[in-house]
């Protein structure tokens, strides 16, 4: 199974993805559920190891478990390097009049905020939030979270508490 694993990523470091960005986003969502799956089956093997007793089984399934897991963060790491962090920035280039600013005003005035800061509700209100992140090539939000406008940068809020997780300043031109 690591055999097919390995080769599948091998496989995917091979194909560029300049040339076939769906079809690599589509492998790498094909690869996170293979790992999912996988972290399932060894949980299984853990159970049934402790079920029948023998240490060294249970030693082995542990290993085996901690190693899927290990192998769906780095898959899920790598597809956000691939895609969450700068997708965005290569669509902006290619396509200025998604991002031109426009005729948006908001009913206070503009205050820079940095990862962390605590804002108040009105900031992300229903009439800021970005409904279609991915039409800008975002990352998609969490839940409990949401990307806001603020005139011309972007914040990713906690609307739970009111944080700001991440700041994007000047996504829009």
């Amino acid at each position: 199974m690591k055999k097919l694993v390995t080769a599948a990523l091998l496989a995917a470091a091979a194909i560029p993805a300049v040339a076939l960005p769906s079809a690599a986003s589509a492998q790498s969502q094909g690869e996170l559920r293979r790992d999912r799956q996988d972290i399932r089956e060894e949980q299984r093997e853990l159970r049934d190891a402790r079920r029948r007793g023998d240490r060294h089984d249970v030693r082995n399934e542990r290993r085996d478990v901690r190693e899927a897991r290990q192998e769906y963060r780095e898959d899920l790491r790598d597809r956000e390097r691939r895609w969450g962090n700068d997708d965005w920035r290569d669509y902006r280039g290619r396509n200025r009049g998604a991002f031109s600013r426009g005729t948006w005003r908001a009913p206070f005035g503009y205050t820079r905020f940095g990862v962390g800061s605590r804002i108040r509700a009105p900031y992300y209100g229903s009439r800021y939030v970005i409904a279609d992140p991915w039409r800008y090539h975002l990352p998609r939000a969490g839940r409990y979270q949401s990307w806001v406008r603020h005139y011309n940068d972007v914040l990713l809020i906690d609307t739970r508490r009111g944080v700001v997780i991440r700041t994007i300043p000047g996504f829009y031109w």
